[in-house]
């Protein structure tokens, strides 16, 4: 997962104190030579502005791309979807605005298959009593739904996958939320994909087994080197991965 912020590829710790980490075009060649899986990338500023992810960033990203990848940031419409699949992404994601305005999923998968439309939750636990509740709008606006049901709505709606973030996870490299993730994974026949907290290779395994998630998100463990999270990007060799 690679956050863009004005233009720049940035990591977070809870959906704040953001870090330039370098130019998202960079990390794509050298993901490329990495050999990466697939990349998903996300304008988090979008929404707030009132804005969208560039369709000509993303045209920028299918050039150099050797991998298929994904795009999302401020999607409201159905134009903004063609956009985004005409400049080369594979898959949309949809985060904000699902919430919003849970039709609109309904309509997209209609239009573009399901295989294109993934669904970002953001999720945050309550400091009492603490359960989870979904959060928008980049984590500052509370939406009206629990996690599971809110994932069971948009299987419903025609999503073809589902992205769950912990927001209390967000870079901190301690692990993911295993409860979270288990909980969605159980009651959803769409592949979820794990994301917020991955450390180690020993993470992505919890949440693999542990947490039955069909695919594991990160960022920090690609892009932060050493103790003093040093920036290298990187990307473990197939014989290094746990699965």
């Amino acid at each position: 997962m690679l956050l863009l912020r004005a233009g720049g590829l940035v990591k977070s710790r809870r959906f704040s104190d953001f870090r330039y980490i370098g130019d998202p075009l960079n990390a794509v060649k050298i993901f490329n030579d990495l050999r990466a899986d697939e990349l998903i990338f996300l304008d988090i500023m979008a929404t707030q502005m009132n804005q969208t992810i560039s369709p000509d960033f993303v045209r920028s990203v299918g050039e150099e791309a050797d991998m298929p990848f994904a795009a999302g940031g401020g999607i409201r419409t159905i134009q903004h979807i063609r956009d985004i699949v005409g400049a080369g992404a594979e898959k949309v994601v949809i985060g904000s605005y699902a919430a919003e305005n849970p039709e609109f999923i309904a309509d997209a998968a209609a239009q573009f298959g399901s295989s294109t439309i993934v669904v970002c939750v953001d999720v945050k636990r309550e400091s009492w009593p603490g359960d989870a509740r979904v959060w928008t709008v980049n984590g500052t606006r509370r939406a009206p739904y629990k996690p599971v049901d809110f994932a069971m709505l948009i299987e419903e709606k025609g999503a073809g996958e589902v992205i769950v973030q912990s927001i209390d996870k967000d870079g901190s490299m301690d692990g993911y939320d295993i409860d979270l993730i288990r909980a969605i994974s159980e009651r959803v026949a769409i592949p979820v994909v794990a994301l917020g907290g991955a450390g180690n290779l020993s993470h992505l395994k919890d949440a693999y087994l542990a947490g039955r998630a069909t695919g594991l998100g990160a960022g920090s463990i690609f892009v932060f080197h050493g103790r003093r999270k040093g920036v290298l990007i990187n990307y473990p060799e197939q014989t290094e991965r746990p699965f």
